[in-house]
This record gives C-alpha cells, structure tokens and sequence, in this order.
C-alpha cells in the first residue's frame, strides 16, 4: 500500500514535470531542478550519514558480541576454576579430617607410653630399692653357704639343673644334677654328702 502511494506520487511528480516543460514555463522548471539537485543532494548526503551510522551501529555491535562472548568463555573459564577449587576445598577437608584423627590417635599413644614409662620408671625404683636392699644380703648369705658347704655354685644355667664346684680338703668336686628326673629329698641329700661332718 505505501509503495502503492510512492508510485503515485511519482506519477504525480512525472505529469508535473511535463506539464511544466509543455508550459515552457522554464523559470519555474529551471526552480524545480535546482529544487530537485538540491534534495537529491541532501538525499545523497543522508544517504551516507545513514550509512555510516549503520556501520558505526554494526561495528558496536559486533564489539558488543564479541565482548559477550568473552564474557561467556571468561565466565565458563571462572565457573571451572570455582569447580577446582571446590574439589581441592573438599579434598584438603578431608585430609585435615584424616590428620586430625591421626594426631588423636597419636596424642592418645604418646599418652600411653607416657603412662607405661611411669609405670616402668615405678617398676625401675621398686627394683633399685630392693636389689640396694636384697643382693647384698643375698651375697652374704651365699658367703655362708658357702663357708659352710665349700661349694661354689655356677649362676648361669639352665632351668633345673644344678652346676657348682665342691671345693674338698683334697679334691675339687664338679657337681651337675638334673632336679627335674630326681625328687628334692634325693637332690638334697646328694648336696649334705659333699659337706663335712667335722667342725
């Protein structure tokens, strides 16, 4: 329908045109042409204002697209590295959750072998105690003995055997009993045989 009246106005524009050439009104023809220079000039000029606006437009809105889309592939780029260090976040908590579990269970070990070398420490004392009290009475009573008895006996012998030496007026006895195949009255009194009945 516009164009329908564009046309129109064209015809209509056209009939004027030669009417005022079959009038040979040429003053008002030549007004008409330099009219018509004149807005064909301004259109021309129009022409490339619109024109360079458009490219100005396309040019803004191809940096605005591109600054889109390096917006989108920053946004992706920042959305991984949050990813990554969500994983690392969840990672490190869970090996400080394991660390801490350690240190507990170590705290509770050392505590433990704290408590055992006071124990032992304890133990130590109790035998420092009774060894200062206990050996020298032990070692003088197996002077005796062995004042008694002249035997001298080995310390560093299986369990149930006896070893020693009977040291005699004349002669050096070894002694060597077997306690587990011989009753205690026997072993007993193989021991009184080798002592004196003289005083």
């Amino acid at each position: 329908m516009a164009q329908g009246n564009k046309f129109q106005d064209l015809e209509e524009t056209a009939e004027a045109l030669v009417a005022f050439i079959n009038s040979g009104q040429l003053e008002q023809l030549s007004r008409v042409k330099v009219e018509h220079k004149a807005l064909f000039d301004q259109h021309v000029e129009t022409k490339k204002i619109v024109t360079q606006i458009l490219k100005d437009v396309a040019q803004v809105e191809e940096s605005a697209g591109q600054r889109l889309l390096d917006m989108e592939e920053e946004k992706k780029h920042r959305e991984m590295e949050l990813d990554s260090l969500e994983e690392q976040l969840k990672k490190c908590t869970a090996k400080s959750q394991i660390t801490e579990s350690e240190l507990q269970f170590l705290q509770r070990e050392f505590e433990s072998l704290r408590t055992a070398e006071h124990e032992l420490q304890n133990l130590q004392n109790e035998v420092d105690e009774d060894t200062t009290e206990v050996i020298p009475s032990a070692v003088y009573v197996s002077q005796v003995y062995y004042l008694i008895t002249k035997i001298k006996w080995e310390y560093n012998t299986q369990p149930g055997v006896l070893k020693g030496v009977h040291y005699g007026a004349d002669l050096a006895t070894p002694i060597n009993i077997d306690t587990s195949v011989r009753s205690r009255s026997d072993v007993s009194d193989q021991l009184w045989g080798f002592v004196s009945a003289e005083w």
